[in-house]
């Protein structure tokens, strides 16, 4: 029995993981889930697409790497699969938890982890009756909100499935607050309610920090973050057009990460999570912001060429040598001048500040290969693989 990577279309992360499992001798079967009819019967079961049929593939799988990217297929590719008596990485119930931004942060507060100030309230911004009248509620939510949450600290509304920044806006006004709860109609993204949380003082940095276990194993906590960091809009994505930095993580903040990794995983045999981070900046030991942003743009220069490297579509057709080439070209930017300062700044950050964190968010699938990979060093495939490997067992 095997290890089966799915996935809806083979990008650089899946490229990245057949790659590395070339290099550690490992055998991986390849399930192209998007496109694959699953049919069940009395007769039993069988996966195809047009061409292909995959039902003896899905046989021989015991284990599989669940590496799709849409979060709705995501859930029911884990479900499926463990129905089909497969085991999955990670489970439909981890799967479950890290679809919901509310359902994470619950599970985390009630292990007493430092979570941002959250209000949920489970009325649609507007609602329609039988009659089809129209009956609207962002009056209501906006009190509610405001009740918990002063304006002038600045409300956040989030759509609680989005990613990539998709649909979290700011609102630092009441005209801004009904205007940004009527945005949220009912969606894949956000099926119910209103989510909001309080502005949260992070300057200009948030963390991903990677967390996971193999079966029989200790949790581990890398110790360095990918740090996405600009001053371009409240929300530090790199989908948004921030840049990337390396970030050293103090052992308390490794410590809390593993138990949010055991909270979020618990019940499961092994697991894997990027989890997002903020630091609320009190101390900025003496940096201002306008020196900050001065050498920001020079980051941004020496990251242009890093940049075009990522577009380049010699990926598709010759994945190692695009690979050594950004791999180069991301090692000119990280010795840049520019990069080394904001890096150190982001560390003496961190560590100032330590006490002051907050977990936001946990990606169940996270992307790595263009960013994480190259800025801490971890090839998160070869995790990914090692913990497959360990459920076989």
């Amino acid at each position: 029995m095997s290890v089966a990577l799915l996935y809806e279309r083979s990008e650089n992360d899946e490229a990245g993981v057949k790659q590395t499992a070339q290099q550690l001798g490992i055998d991986l079967k390849f399930i192209p889930f998007r496109k694959i009819a699953l049919s069940i019967s009395k007769e039993g079961f069988s996966a195809k697409t047009i061409g292909k049929d995959y039902t003896e593939t899905f046989n021989q799988t015991s284990v599989v790497l669940n590496r799709a990217q849409s979060k709705n297929r995501r859930l029911q590719a884990s479900y499926f699969m463990e129905m089909l008596g497969k085991k999955t990485l990670n489970t439909s119930q981890v799967e479950f938890t890290c679809y919901s931004k509310l359902r994470t942060l619950l599970k985390l507060w009630k292990a007493n982890l430092p979570v941002p100030k959250t209000v949920f309230v489970p009325c649609d911004a507007s609602d329609f009756l039988k009659n089809h009248k129209e009956i609207h509620n962002e009056k209501d939510i906006a009190e509610l909100f405001q009740a918990d949450i002063p304006l002038n600290d600045g409300i956040v509304i989030k759509a609680d499935a989005g990613t990539h920044g998709k649909m979290i806006m700011l609102s630092k006004t009441r005209e801004e607050l009904f205007a940004n709860i009527t945005a949220t109609k009912p969606s894949i993204i956000n099926p119910i309610g209103v989510v909001a949380q309080k502005l949260f003082n992070k300057w200009f940095y948030d963390l991903r920090i990677i967390v996971y276990k193999e079966k029989g194993k200790q949790t581990i906590c890398y110790n360095k973050a990918l740090a996405r960091a600009g001053f371009k809009d409240f929300r530090t994505n790199t989908f948004l057009g921030n840049i990337v930095f390396e970030a050293k993580l103090p052992q308390n903040v490794v410590n809390l990460a593993i138990k949010c990794g055991n909270t979020l995983g618990e019940g499961n045999d092994a697991w894997i999570f990027a989890l997002d981070a903020m630091v609320n900046v009190t101390n900025k030991n003496h940096v201002t912001d306008d020196s900050l942003k001065a050498q920001l743009d020079l980051a941004t220069q020496a990251y242009l060429p890093v940049q075009k490297v990522k577009a380049d579509e010699t990926r598709l057709t010759d994945f190692t040598a695009w690979n050594n080439k950004l791999e180069q070209t991301f090692n000119t930017y990280a010795n840049s001048s520019s990069y080394q300062k904001i890096k150190n700044v982001i560390d003496e950050s961190i560590e100032n500040n330590k006490n002051s964190l907050v977990f936001h968010e946990a990606n169940s699938c996270p992307e790595f290969w263009e960013n994480t990979r190259l800025v801490t060093g971890l090839n998160v495939a070869i995790p990914l693989l090692k913990i497959a490997q360990s459920l076989t067992n």
